[in-house]
């Protein structure tokens, strides 16, 4: 995966653009999913796997996303969250460790940083960025319809709600637990900064500004930042280029993964290969000091 060092001197950090104001070249990840060797055994262990690069990227179509962000509390603030959400812990570390200085870079540099919202409480509707995207969304679509329900239906969901997540006391908990929802400190929207709701807004503030590609952190990358609204699903509908940075996100994890996380390993190969590209923080912050 290491670039030559020929290479990465031959590289600057931001080079002219064409008409229009300045790139940047940023080492990348991808994904390379050929070619399939009939020859072995396991085929798909003749991909090329896990590769690098450098990219040129226009700093004026981007847009580092920060979703879910969440402040729950302490565990014995929050133990319904914190019993059954077992990155509470890593996602504090990463807000208060990788955060900082990469939003520090990213607010430096023509390059814009959003926040997706969400959790069913509202801490974000008196913030400007909400307001201005709000104003300029279209309507969200109607929620599909609904199979009708029954009484095996409603019991399968009740046993799932109580034995798989999160639990009927861990439930309980945190319906009331949810309230105090906010933004963790390092992750609070400065000034105008866009803030989204759902798919809609997040595609207005991309219409608006001109952006096309967004750069996603937060938590946790596997569920909310895949399959929420404002996630990558819906908005790459639309055309939207959807990377992950590495350092500033995690993954949900299973008894069996949490030890190696090997979810959030499997999580960034789903990026690599379905929406985007996967940057590494300290890559991106050295190419966004370059611009600014």
């Amino acid at each position: 995966m290491k670039l030559r060092r020929r290479e990465l001197l031959a590289l600057p950090l931001a080079t002219a653009a064409r008409a229009g104001g300045t790139t940047m070249r940023v080492t990348t990840d991808y994904y390379q999913e050929f070619d399939a060797d009939y020859t072995r055994e396991v085929p798909a262990e003749g991909y090329g796997g896990w590769r690098q690069t450098v990219l040129e990227l226009d700093p004026s179509k981007l847009a580092v996303v920060c979703m879910h962000a969440w402040d729950l509390g302490s565990l014995a603030e929050a133990p319904g969250h914190w019993r059954s959400v077992e990155y509470v812990p890593r996602s504090y570390a990463i807000a208060a460790q990788v955060f900082p200085p990469l939003f520090a870079a990213v607010r430096r540099s023509p390059v814009r940083l959003w926040h997706v919202v969400g959790g069913g409480v509202d801490y974000y509707s008196h913030l400007p960025g909400y307001q201005l995207a709000r104003s300029l969304a279209s309507p969200e679509p109607p929620a599909p319809e609904r199979v009708p329900s029954d009484p095996v239906l409603q019991r399968l969901q009740q046993f799932r709600a109580d034995q798989v997540w999160r639990g009927a006391a861990n439930n309980a908990a945190a319906s009331s637990e949810r309230q105090r929802l906010d933004f963790l400190p390092a992750a609070r929207p400065q000034g105008d900064e866009g803030v989204a709701e759902n798919t809609a807004q997040l595609f207005a503030l991309c219409r608006h500004y001109g952006v096309n590609h967004l750069l996603y952190c937060g938590f946790a990358l596997d569920a909310c930042l895949l399959l929420s609204p404002g996630g990558m699903h819906e908005i790459s509908r639309h055309g939207v280029l959807c990377s992950a940075i590495r350092e500033a996100t995690l993954a949900v994890e299973s008894k069996e993964t949490a030890r190696t996380e090997g979810a959030k390993a499997v999580a960034l190969w789903r990026v690599a290969v379905s929406y985007g590209f996967v940057f590494g923080a300290a890559a991106l912050q050295a190419a966004l000091e370059g611009t600014a």
